[in-house]
């Protein structure tokens, strides 16, 4: 016969146990919820550098609009995103949204990382396909998959001295290679010994990019499985670049070698400088006033008219283990609107990468951005395989050599296909294990 004592510690236990179940459910209610609090839809979205400043200020329209959803900013420097990235995929913790540098999404598309968005864009009132530089909608898609949608566009063009242009003797900023060649060949001889007609960094490849994209072949041949740059006319855009350097027209220096571009550009060691749009502003801040009518910006030169150049900027993805798709992607359109966007050039300067946004006040009048609007419409994306960043390293070491003489454009070519060819060797192994080969 049992007693009331023997029966107590198993009633314990099972009171134990009970409790348990009952703490564990809420805690995996909890889990599975985490990102309601209070009723409220909380959806976590990650911004590079001084984006993840400015965004807030837009977002409470976007939560008046959408009542019960509140979106948590995390600020992330772009010297740690991708690294940060890569690791919350590792640990199953990616946010919700996030701002992604455009040549990264091949890569993350490739983990599986990010959601498939065509279904949802072609739904959208908001985003219209058409509405957008071609180039830069082009970096979102990753064999007919969309990826992304362009938050903002960056490129690169020159900017350049008129009041040293015109007493060179040229009259208009140059559209093609052999004008480009004349105009820094005159200024050269008008500037002297101690200066300079243009001012290409060694240590940045936007430049050599941009030559590549201009020419009619693909920077990677064979279904992005070798390099091509010991093709004829990528071996011409290399000798293109390495002509300024050898002709002693750009100095062969880093931004590091000299005090800063802006006083350099005011005292005019060099004429031309190739960057991009955050310089428009940092140019009206940095440059006495006497010389604000003397600068201005122009499209990047091509090979028999006005050129390409690179389709950079970053985009809006939504990661695929996101429990709150329709919520994050109803913040991709919200950012997405034109009246939005405008607002986010004001507070940024970055520039919007649909047509329509460009209807501003701000943007129609500014002088310094019509070059930025007609440069878009010739932005090509760079190849689109997650070796591209490893890719750029190379050309980057490379192309340097090249710059101090080391090789000919032919034997820069080369050296840089064989170094692309061994980065390039799992993703032909991977290719060929699919489908018998087939891409």
């Amino acid at each position: 016969m049992t007693t009331d004592c023997q029966k107590r510690p198993w009633n314990k236990t099972l009171a134990i146990w009970a409790f348990a179940v009952i703490v564990l459910g809420v805690i995996f209610s909890a889990c599975t919820n985490e990102s309601r609090q209070d009723g409220i839809l909380e959806i976590k979205f990650w911004a590079m550098g001084r984006e993840g400043e400015i965004v807030p200020d837009l977002l409470e329209e976007f939560e008046g609009e959408n009542p019960g959803v509140r979106v948590l900013v995390q600020q992330v420097p772009w010297s740690a995103a991708h690294e940060k990235l890569l690791t919350a995929f590792v640990g199953d913790s990616l946010p919700d949204v996030a701002q992604m540098g455009n040549t990264w999404i091949s890569e993350f598309a490739a983990l599986n990382a990010l959601s498939r968005l065509d279904e949802l864009a072609k739904a959208s009132p908001v985003i219209e396909e058409q509405d957008y530089f071609p180039g830069i909608w082009a970096t979102n898609r990753i064999d007919d998959s969309l990826f992304g949608v362009p938050w903002y566009v960056d490129t690169r063009l020159l900017f350049y001295r008129q009041d040293i242009l015109r007493n060179a003797g040229i009259g208009r900023p140059p559209r093609d290679w052999a004008e480009w060649m004349q105009a820094v060949t005159a200024v050269k001889q008008h500037v002297g010994e101690s200066n300079f007609a243009l001012f290409v960094p060694v240590n940045d490849v936007e430049m050599q990019v941009s030559l590549a994209l201009q020419q009619d072949v693909p920077l990677l041949r064979e279904g992005n499985r070798y390099g091509n740059f010991s093709s004829p006319e990528l071996v011409a855009a290399l000798d293109f670049y390495l002509d300024f350097f050898r002709k002693g027209l750009a100095p062969a220096s880093s931004e590091s070698a000299i005090s800063n571009v802006w006083d350099e550009f005011a005292r005019g060691y060099f004429t031309f400088y190739l960057t991009g749009p955050w310089n428009i502003g940092e140019f009206r801040r940095r440059l006495p006033a006497d010389l604000q009518d003397d600068w201005m910006t122009a499209i990047l030169p091509g090979p028999s008219g006005p050129g390409a150049s690179t389709a950079g900027g970053s985009s809006l993805v939504v990661f695929e283990d996101s429990a709150h798709k329709d919520a994050a992607f109803r913040l991709v359109e919200f950012l997405s609107r034109p009246d939005v966007q405008q607002r986010f050039y004001e507070l940024s300067g970055n520039l919007p990468p649909r047509r329509a946004s460009w209807g501003g006040d701000r943007l129609e009048s500014d002088p310094y951005v019509a070059a930025f609007r007609e440069q878009l419409e010739r932005v090509l994306p760079a190849p689109k395989v997650p070796e591209w960043e490893r890719i750029v390293q190379e050309l980057r070491t490379v192309t340097e050599r090249a710059v101090h003489k080391q090789w000919t454009a032919a034997e820069t070519a080369r050296e840089l296909d064989s170094r692309i060819d061994r980065i390039l060797e799992k993703r032909r192994w991977l290719l060929a294990q699919n489908r018998g080969g087939e891409s």
